[in-house]
């Protein structure tokens, strides 16, 4: 019934095809034994020729030993078993590589032990994560350029340099980390690290879990403003900052801004015109807010007269920060939202910037409305105001800028 050819015979194919897996996953190993589920006539005929012992039509399962399998082929064939099954393909010998992959996976694991970030907080859990999920694995496979990706991590956090120019620098590859896997790879890198408890390692990043896990940003937006919090900037014109009356000298900004400010009218300012010409702020104090509806309604109750004020916007750009380092000497008075993400990036500013003191960042001022916004996330450290983290944490109620409206344009009066 065989024929010459087993693996051409119908009876023979389900056989053989459970063999070669059982053989692969053992390496070679004729020890065990393969079970066929609900048989086919034929192929009970053909478990009854190898076997020698009579199989009922009626039965619901069918086992062969591999060894008697293995002993029937060579007799009737002349070939054993695993050399039937590697006939149309060569067998894999699973367990070798298995050992193969974990090895590599070690390799990788002690190159990124090398790396300048290694023992942060951050990086020891990304990279604990990376081996849970199988992403290591992935990467053995795929040959990816982990390597590469340690080369990026070391040279980070960057002053704010182009990501073209900086992919050169590190790689010799000008668009190394415009797309593709290596990209993909720096971006759940930096989601980690923008995730890091205390928030003083980067700019903090307010991903949905707030921790190492987090899943990294959706759309190019959103990792433009990721990858600027590590220093590099996709593109000097699409990295902005929102101001209202910062007069200054310096080039032609300084004249825009200064003639923005003498009109009460808000300005966009872009990285690429904040690295023409090095300006001047002439203001002894500044106003940063997160929300541009505060802006807004700065510039409509006082207009000119308002203190000068900047916009983040959400996360703070590369423009902004770029803006803020030119006045070192400036009282910085920072806020955000009353949400953890918010809280995260005023801690940030307050270590990023020795001038910045909070602006009404206080468990005085939270005042959670009934119906408000849940809180979602891990509780964030408030160390200028340890009872705003108490009080937050006891509401589990956000609360957005704009409640507050009433008493920061209060703030923004220079009448």
């Amino acid at each position: 019934m065989a024929g010459p050819e087993p693996l051409g015979h119908p009876g023979w194919r389900r056989l053989l095809e459970r063999a070669r897996r059982a053989l692969e996953r053992t390496g070679g190993s004729l020890d065990g034994a393969i079970t066929l589920a609900t048989p086919t006539e034929q192929e009970r005929l053909v478990v009854i020729g190898v076997t020698g012992a009579h199989r009922s039509a009626g039965a619901a399962r069918l086992t062969v030993r591999l060894a008697e399998l293995d002993q029937h082929l060579r007799a009737a064939h002349g070939t054993g078993l695993a050399e039937t099954v590697s006939a149309s393909a060569p067998l894999r010998d699973r367990p070798a590589d298995a050992r193969r992959e974990a090895e590599a996976r070690d390799a990788l694991v002690t190159l990124a032990g090398g790396g300048r970030h290694a023992t942060a907080a951050w990086h020891q859990e990304w990279l604990a994560g990376l081996r849970r999920d199988g992403t290591l694995t992935r990467i053995v496979r795929g040959g990816l350029p982990f390597a590469d990706l340690i080369r990026v991590l070391d040279e980070l956090p960057a002053d704010d340099e182009l990501l073209p120019v900086f992919a050169e620098r590190v790689l010799n590859d000008t668009k190394a980390l415009t797309d593709g896997p290596l990209r993909a790879l720096l971006l759940r890198a930096l989601t980690a690290w923008q995730a890091t408890p205390d928030g003083s390692a980067l700019t903090a990043w307010p991903t949905s879990g707030g921790g190492p896990g987090a899943a990294v940003p959706n759309g190019r937006e959103q990792e433009r403003v990721l990858l600027e919090s590590a220093g590099l900037v996709s593109d000097d014109l699409a990295s902005q900052v929102l101001v209202l009356n910062l007069p200054a000298t310096g080039g032609l900004l300084g004249s825009w801004l200064t003639e923005a400010a003498g009109a009460g009218v808000p300005l966009r300012v872009t990285l690429h015109q904040l690295r023409l010409t090095p300006l001047s702020i002439a203001a002894a104090e500044v106003f940063v807010c997160e929300n541009p509806a505060v802006l807004r309604a700065a510039a409509a109750v006082h207009g000119g007269r308002s203190h000068p004020l900047i916009c983040t916007e959400g996360v703070p750009s590369a423009a902004a920060h770029h803006l803020l380092r030119s006045m070192p000497d400036t009282r910085i008075r920072w806020r955000n939202d009353f949400d953890w993400a918010g809280v995260r990036m005023t801690g940030a500013a307050l270590r990023r910037y020795p001038a910045a003191v909070p602006w009404r960042m206080s468990a005085a001022a939270y005042r959670p409305a009934a119906g408000g916004l849940a809180l979602l996330g891990p509780p964030a450290d408030t160390f200028w105001d340890p009872r705003l983290r108490e009080a937050m944490a006891t509401a589990r109620t956000a609360l957005m800028e704009e409640r507050l409206l009433p008493e920061l344009l209060a703030d923004l009066s220079a009448r």
